[in-house]
């Protein structure tokens, strides 16, 4: 995975339609207001404890994160069960579902091709943050 850095002194306003658009049925077309938007402020809670980090492989499609996305992590962030969270496990970094269980801790793939893993005993074992959002280009 590689590391991006967030430069938050930078502000891009960018146009920011205050209508809401229909995914299912087509509405009837209203007056459009129009303010900024500044994608940091509205993405990053924490900026100084937030990092980017770009997905590579397919072990989290069932959660919307696929090859390729930028994931948005909060170091601030307190994981908890459920928790989709950017580890270090036997020196290699992942994204996955934190499962805690009594002292049994696993990190859960959201793709049934790969085995939940025991880290519970894995002295190694660090989680970096919890992912707080996706960046996906379409």
């Amino acid at each position: 995975m590689e590391s991006i850095r967030i430069k938050t002194s930078q502000r891009i306003p960018l146009p920011f339609l205050t209508d809401r658009v229909a995914a299912g049925f087509p509405s009837p077309a209203t007056d459009h207001e129009e303010k900024d938007l500044d994608l940091n402020e509205h993405l990053i809670e924490h900026p100084s404890s937030t990092f980017f980090i770009r997905v590579e492989g397919d072990s989290m499609e069932g959660a919307a994160i696929l090859d390729n996305d930028i994931l948005i992590v909060d170091r601030s962030i307190t994981p908890t069960h459920g928790s989709i969270v950017v580890a270090v496990v036997h020196g290699e970094i992942t994204v996955k579902r934190l499962f805690r269980e009594n002292k049994r801790i696993e990190l859960h793939a959201e793709n049934p091709q790969y085995a939940p893993i025991d880290v519970s005993y894995d002295a190694g074992f660090k989680i970096w943050g919890v992912v707080s959002g996706v960046v996906r280009k379409t």
